[in-house]
């Protein structure tokens, strides 16, 4: 005797009952499968494959449907006007790392049994809010931290929109006091440009 549940209620079905429903669901779904085969059009075939799944309650867990390669992570959107401007650094998608660009970070903690991985994150990240905060709205491109065995550099494209007074003494700052947070010599490589229009690659 098998038991089944309605409507929070408890029923007794016999075993013969309970053969003669799935044989008329094998039966069913059998002559369905025939007449899907027979369907000249895929969608439509698709579509009674998914009724017949829902209604027999067989429906799998997975489900497949066309592959679509719509990669979008890492991507600037295009804008309607194609007016938003794009560095080199910006314009280049994640696949062309290492081919049509470098990364931004040039180290070797992140080899196999490197030494010191994570707190080389930690300091890139505190160096290049340093540098924006320190040069603000000046830093024009991305910063690019480059370490050589105690040494440490950092490059960066710096609008020219102080004095070259105020520009040699943030230089000095910004080297001084990276010195002694992070116990190293500090070395930046800066260049200038007149206007932010000078280092746009392209417009999206």
């Amino acid at each position: 005797m098998h038991h089944f549940r309605r409507d929070n209620k408890i029923f007794a079905q016999s075993p013969t009952v309970t053969w003669h429903r799935m044989k008329l669901a094998t039966d069913a779904q059998r002559r369905v499968t025939a007449t899907v085969r027979n369907m000249s059009s895929p969608l439509l075939a698709q579509s009674c494959r998914h009724a017949l799944a829902y209604r027999l309650n067989q429906q799998r867990c997975i489900h497949v449907s066309t592959v679509m390669e719509k990669k979008v992570t890492g991507k600037y959107k295009v804008t309607a006007r194609r007016d938003r401007p794009l560095t080199y650094e910006m314009a280049q998608k994640p696949h062309h790392i290492a081919v049509r660009k470098s990364w931004n970070s040039l180290n070797t903690s992140n080899l196999l049994d490197g030494l010191r991985s994570s707190e080389t994150a930690v300091e890139d990240m505190f160096i290049r809010k340093f540098m924006v905060g320190t040069w603000h709205s000046l830093v024009l491109s991305e910063v690019i931290i480059k370490r050589q065995f105690n040494h440490i550099r950092i490059a960066a494209v710096i609008r020219q929109g102080i004095s070259a007074q105020k520009m040699y003494f943030l230089l000095g700052y910004t080297e001084e006091m990276l010195a002694r947070w992070l116990h190293c010599p500090v070395t930046l490589e800066l260049e200038t440009v007149p206007d932010k229009k000078d280092i746009v690659f392209k417009y999206i």
